[in-house]
């Protein structure tokens, strides 16, 4: 379809069946509006085209596991209905243009593969490392130019960077493979992009959570073949939504919070000879607590106790969304909340005891939602940012309420969970 009869399909309602699936009938002219408004975007800075797409990655929410990958544990969490779209068309060259909304262009010769640390943390490092990704597992690639925005807020936990990775191998996928790769497939390209090219040690949950869609649980026993697990369960069709409640802290100088942890919980590991915790039993770590007080301090033990336990909890909740058990699903995201208070130690951080954020927006959660169900905990890597919450949906005026009144208009995001994380639209 051309971007002429694309912007007048968009406009006509076309594409509303899709737009709906997607975002659901309350947002469907907001995204009619901002489809369009990509697609005159892409035409403002790549002229018209005779046969253009439309593409869309979801961002992502972690649900349960919380700092349990980086030790080989077991993690879930899900797409979400704030995404990344990109308007995107064949140019016949050796070339991949992209132009993301408040960014400079991109623009990166496919033929280069070579990993140059100059071009570390850059998005163009991204796309060569996907096109390096793609060829080395011998799928085609091939030019575009695209025009690319996104609702996925930076800083808040939803993996904007994730969903832009995703993108890159989605539209290659597309337009050169007929998209027969499978979406897990590329997210392990994505997370060797980042790794290689972008020049960040990451995991793999937020570019799985982000291309596969629904909730999915990732079993990180052996990380260089994870395994994933896409669950049917429906959030909304269970009468909840999904809250993300951004507190405002600040993230300067959390660089050794964050370090702290995965540190420890190695640390502790080492003690008994393995390099991380999936391997350690709660009796083995029982019986040596002197002798690991004594090396490696207290916190330590405690953040252990909380991997091994959470790892546990994550295997619970898994079955407990295949059987829909929603009472038993939400009664482990309060006890990994909790563990994560009280053992994790990830809500605050200890060189700034005053803002303690997280916990204030904890306990207004406790408030409200405890006699109304539901359940909520610490968002992501903590220490500052974002907690979450599962609302019932008559229920989350009220929530939305309280929690902008006291951390801002626009700090409680409402968001459903989304079937569909990487894909063509149009």
């Amino acid at each position: 379809m051309n971007t002429s009869l694309l912007l007048i399909s968009l406009k006509d309602g076309s594409f509303d069946t899709a737009l709906t699936a997607l975002y659901g009938a309350d947002m469907l002219e907001l995204q009619r509006a901002r489809y369009a408004q990509a697609v005159e975007s892409f035409i403002a800075t790549y002229g018209e085209a005779d046969e253009v797409n439309v593409f869309t990655v979801a961002g992502r929410s972690e649900i349960s596991g919380n700092h349990t990958d980086h030790n080989h544990g077991c993690v879930i969490a899900a797409s979400i209905n704030l995404d990344i779209i990109a308007v995107a068309a064949k140019n016949g060259e050796n070339t991949i243009r992209i132009k993301s909304e408040g960014f400079p262009e991109d623009v990166v010769d496919i033929t280069d593969d070579t990993i140059d640390e100059s071009r570390f943390f850059t998005s163009g490092a991204i796309i060569s490392g996907v096109c390096r990704g793609f060829a080395d597992k011998g799928y085609a690639i091939g030019g575009y130019n695209a025009y690319t925005t996104s609702n996925v807020l930076k800083g808040s936990g939803l993996s904007s960077s994730a969903a832009f990775e995703d993108m890159v191998g989605n539209i290659l996928n597309y337009f050169f493979n007929d998209g027969k790769i499978d979406n897990a497939e590329i997210a392990k390209i994505s997370q060797f992009a980042e790794n290689k090219y972008f020049g960040k040690p990451c995991g793999l949950m937020d570019q799985v959570a982000c291309a596969v869609g629904g909730f999915v649980a990732i079993d990180f026993a052996d990380p260089t073949a994870p395994v994933i697990e896409k669950m049917d369960f429906d959030l909304t069709a269970h009468g909840y939504s999904l809250c993300i409640v951004s507190t405002g802290g600040n993230h300067a100088d959390l660089n050794e919070d964050y370090a702290s942890v995965p540190a420890e919980m190695k640390a502790a590991a080492s003690h008994f000879g393995k390099p991380v915790l999936r391997e350690i039993t709660l009796e083995q770590l029982i019986s040596e607590i002197p002798t690991l007080r004594e090396k490696h301090g207290d916190r330590a033990i405690l953040r252990a106790f909380h991997f091994i336990n959470e790892n546990a909890r994550v295997k619970a909740q898994t079955q407990a969304l295949r059987e829909g058990d929603l009472e038993a699903f939400f009664e482990g995201v309060l006890a990994s909340g909790n563990s994560s208070f009280e053992y994790l130690q990830n809500v605050y951080t200890t060189k700034n005891v005053s803002e303690q954020g997280l916990s204030l927006a904890l306990a207004l959660a406790q408030y409200y939602l405890a006699s109304r169900g539901g359940a909520w905990r610490v968002h992501g890597g903590g220490f500052a940012g974002t907690t979450q919450a599962f609302v019932r949906n008559e229920d989350v005026p009220g929530y939305r309420a309280l929690m902008d009144g006291a951390f801002g208009e626009g700090a409680c995001i409402v968001l459903r969970v989304r079937p569909i994380g990487a894909g063509k639209v149009i």
